[in-house]
């Protein structure tokens, strides 16, 4: 059987009911069942529970927390007596959504009510796609109407957004799907990303790179978007036209494991299929290391920026440039850089900035 548990989230009027009946509708023609999990701030808030009505917010929130993490349990284990061959657990919001609702205090004491560390209970899940809220490029469109529980301002839900957006960046697998689009291509934008993270060969993830100049770290650091995290990177044998690496991300002592393959497509798709690994399968691979290349080294920033999510990458070897990336909706979408990253050229078709070259020439 092959279970996938992945987070739908987002601010305000971000379309996630919609989003739910185009995975529901289009992953079981696919032939994957879909499971989903329900909001648990909506059926608490609509049944009179609520952080006006608890004694305080933190009091409401370890309820919430408790609850949440106890359906996901549930469902995981009600999907393990499915004789299915592919299950997939959709989460209407997932633990970290938590965390734009508390003061880092009350999030770190709320993690500790569940016996969770943050880093796991982040990366308790396989992917997570945010969904921009309307406040935010499609103005017009925002409304707090259709949902009882949805109280904000279009103001209100830009910070709200941009508050869940930094609660979830270091996720291993995290894309944000924004406004730059009608809202028919916002939600196909999405079902293709789900679709290309479980591996259909249908859809191909378009990802641009650019060499950049060495990065103002103190500017990166105070930025209220922005999460760096360390990243261990070690390629296996893989065929010939294909790349195949297991990567370690972590901070603070704590590390999340991941499975790469990756087929290079035409100009900048490529067709790549990810899966968690638990300690020892971790372990397990690195006895089929391709002893050819040396294990990468980076220092790994994550960065959201008008509505786009780049990733940084610095390396040991270098002090004068760096590399980054960005994933797009489409292979002509513009790319709005920060006025603080100073790009030298775009490296996408170049071989000699792929990380597998990378590990070649540092060998």
């Amino acid at each position: 059987m092959e279970l996938k548990k992945i987070v739908i989230t987002g601010g305000p009027c971000a379309g996630k009911t919609t989003a739910m009946s185009w995975v529901m509708n289009n992953l079981t023609r696919m032939g994957w069942c879909v499971l989903f999990v329900p909001e648990t701030a909506t059926e608490l808030i609509s049944g009179g529970v609520a952080p006006w009505t608890c004694g305080t917010n933190l009091d409401y929130q370890k309820v919430q927390v408790r609850l949440q993490l106890t359906k996901e349990e549930l469902f995981e284990q009600a999907a393990r007596t499915m004789k299915h061959d592919k299950i997939l657990i959709v989460c209407d919001r997932g633990f970290m959504d938590n965390k734009a609702y508390m003061t880092e205090e009350e999030f770190a004491e709320a993690a500790a009510s569940v016996n969770g560390n943050i880093h796991e209970l982040r990366d308790r899940y396989d992917a997570v796609f945010h969904l921009v809220t309307a406040a935010n490029g499609a103005e017009e469109f925002y409304s707090n109407e259709t949902n009882a529980a949805r109280y904000e301002s279009a103001e209100e839900a830009i910070d709200l957004d941009n508050r869940l957006i930094s609660a979830w960046m270091g996720h291993p697998h995290f894309t944000i799907i924004d406004n730059s689009t009608d809202f028919e291509h916002k939600m196909m934008r999405l079902l293709n990303a789900i679709i290309a993270f479980l591996g259909e060969p249908e859809p191909v993830a378009m990802r641009r790179k650019f060499l950049i100049e060495y990065p103002d770290l103190d500017w990166l650091d105070s930025h209220p978007l922005t999460r760096k995290l360390d990243v261990i990177e070690t390629y296996l044998k893989a065929p010939e036209g294909s790349t195949y690496h297991i990567k370690q991300t972590g901070e603070n002592g704590h590390w999340t494991a991941v499975a790469t393959k990756k087929i290079r497509q035409a100009g900048v798709k490529s067709l790549e299929l990810e899966r968690r690994l638990s300690e020892d399968h971790y372990l397990e691979l690195l006895e089929d290391v391709d002893t050819s290349l040396r294990t990468l080294y980076k220092t790994r920033y994550f960065l959201a920026y008008d509505r786009q999510y780049f990733v940084i990458d610095l390396f040991p070897f270098w002090h004068e440039q760096a590399i980054l990336s960005v994933q797009i909706p489409s292979e002509d979408a513009e790319i709005r850089f920060p006025e603080e990253i100073h790009v030298i050229r775009e490296v996408t078709d170049e071989e000699e900035f792929r990380n597998h070259y990378l590990a070649m020439r540092v060998a």
